[in-house]
């Protein structure tokens, strides 16, 4: 690990804590799998607003294995995209029930076979329901990691393995929380807080940004 990275890991341990609590509200396996499903270009608030009424009316696999695909589309509404998630939710019951006995499995490849589910949805469920260590890689982890020198990718699952190269596995599950929330609340896209940012030291991109802007200024 260089230096610059565990100076970044420890200034978030400092900032954010080092509690691995997900923000999806979850009581199983299969809630948090269709929490994060929900969640794809959706807040995680508007999911934890969502789920409880969607968990007491589906209270299990099989009763979303079985759901009325219209039903589930207007029950998700306010998540957005409801139309493919209804389906892909329905559809990965449907595999769970079918192939797994309603149980959701715990290997990468078992897991990304699921209808709708990616490897950011698998490792969100490897990381928090079996404490596999697991990088998950959505927009802010893969913009901020690449602003941090962390990264050079674009690609989500090359973004994923340079991290996973460069960050100790102990914080594998830490550092998809706490950029995450770093995302949310200081390093904002478009429009990020650098004067207010505890990270203003450690990130080439601010640094970068002030030296074409101090060559700008002296032309």
């Amino acid at each position: 690990m260089k230096k610059n990275t565990a100076r970044i890991l420890e200034a978030l341990d400092n900032y954010y804590g080092t509690d691995h609590r997900c923000s999806l509200d979850h009581e199983n396996a299969w809630q948090l799998l269709i929490a994060t499903m929900l969640s794809a270009q959706c807040t995680d608030a508007r999911v934890n607003m969502v789920t409880p009424g969607l968990f007491a009316k589906y209270p299990g696999v099989e009763a979303f294995a079985s759901a009325e695909l219209k039903e589930l589309e207007q029950d998700i509404h306010s998540t957005g995209f409801y139309h493919n998630k209804a389906k892909n939710i329905i559809a990965c019951c449907r595999t769970l029930v079918e192939k797994y006995n309603g149980e959701v499995p715990s290997s990468l490849e078992d897991l990304t076979s699921l209808a709708g589910v990616g490897r950011k949805t698998a490792n969100v469920i490897r990381g928090n329901i079996f404490h596999e260590p697991s990088i998950v890689v959505d927009t802010h982890v893969k913009r901020i990691s690449k602003k941090l020198g962390l990264t050079k990718e674009d690609d989500p699952v090359k973004v994923e393995f340079d991290l996973m190269k460069e960050v100790p596995k102990d914080h594998w599950i830490l550092i998809n929380m706490h950029l995450i929330a770093f995302g949310r609340e200081i390093c904002k896209a478009p429009t990020p807080r650098c004067e207010e940012c505890f990270l203003q030291g450690l990130c080439p991109d601010l640094k970068s940004r002030q030296k074409s802007a101090s060559k700008r200024t002296k032309k």
